[in-house]
């Protein structure tokens, strides 16, 4: 007999179909060319979902659904992992030599916001939209084919064929700081030097854009006392995630689970 695409999944004797792994499944991203990753994420997460209710049923723990914004209740199930985590979870306390070494070994982290002047050229597109996005991004190969030879025509072209409101402006965009704009332009700008055109369209989630970054300036590192509450919380929720890591790695290894391989 051959083996089954997709074995049965069971915790403790409890089956978890075929059918909601599967749904699971879509909420878990893997390469086009390994769906069977997918699956395997899914089959975990409702293996540890399943650890989790029977260990709050054994406990005997009672649901009490907490309201987490307006009109969006917990369910009862999620409640019941709630109160177990709460009562199971017990993460060590930052220590001030922990808070000061994460400081010291990573100032980076904990500058004051980065200062850029960009200045762009938008072909707008939706992303959903293939074919507008391939257009996009053809355009703007012209249009940097163009303005590798005559640098100085960027204003020009800005205000000739951009569909950002700034090509008023011959497509300057003023200070901005770090948060300012989406993640991917940003990064753009972070790769820049001051006066320098990028050298390759930069695509977002309005279109396809040419940036030029005018002006940069790096925010220095602010004082430990000025971070030290921020740090702490950092290490409270590292502390915490390797107590909850901790606790299902327990309950996992003390389980009978057939169907799916864990220590991945």
């Amino acid at each position: 007999m051959s083996k089954p695409l997709m074995p049965d999944v069971s915790v403790n004797g409890v089956e978890i179909s075929a059918a909601d792994i599967a749904a699971e499944a879509q909420n878990h991203n893997a390469p086009k060319d390994k769906p069977g990753w997918a699956w395997k994420s899914g089959a975990r997460a409702l293996v540890i979902r399943e650890l989790l209710m029977q260990e709050a049923r054994k406990r005997d723990l009672q649901p009490a659904p907490k309201e987490l914004e307006p009109g969006k209740v917990e369910t009862d199930d999620e409640s019941l992992i709630r109160l177990l985590l709460e009562l199971a979870v017990v993460p060590e306390t930052p220590s001030a030599a922990e808070v000061a070494k994460v400081y010291a070994d990573h100032p980076d982290m904990f500058r004051a916001p980065t200062l850029y002047e960009p200045t762009h050229i938008l072909f707008a597109a939706d992303p959903s939209n293939t074919e507008d996005r391939e257009a996009a991004y053809k355009k703007a190969e012209a249009a940097l084919v163009t303005l590798n030879k005559q640098p100085g025509a960027f204003g020009a072209l800005a205000r000739e064929v951009s569909d950002c409101p700034s090509k008023e402006n011959g497509g300057q965009l003023g200070q901005m700081v770090s948060g300012d704009t989406v993640p991917e332009f940003e990064r753009a700008m972070d790769a820049l030097e001051a006066g320098q055109l990028c050298p390759a369209p930069v695509p977002t989630r309005y279109g396809i854009h040419l940036l030029r970054l005018d002006a940069k300036a790096i925010g220095d590192v602010l004082p430990f006392e000025a971070v030290k509450e921020q740090i702490t919380e950092m290490v409270e929720k590292a502390n915490w995630a390797k107590a909850a890591n901790g606790f299902v790695e327990t309950l996992v290894s003390n389980a009978e689970i057939s169907g799916i391989e864990m220590a991945a």
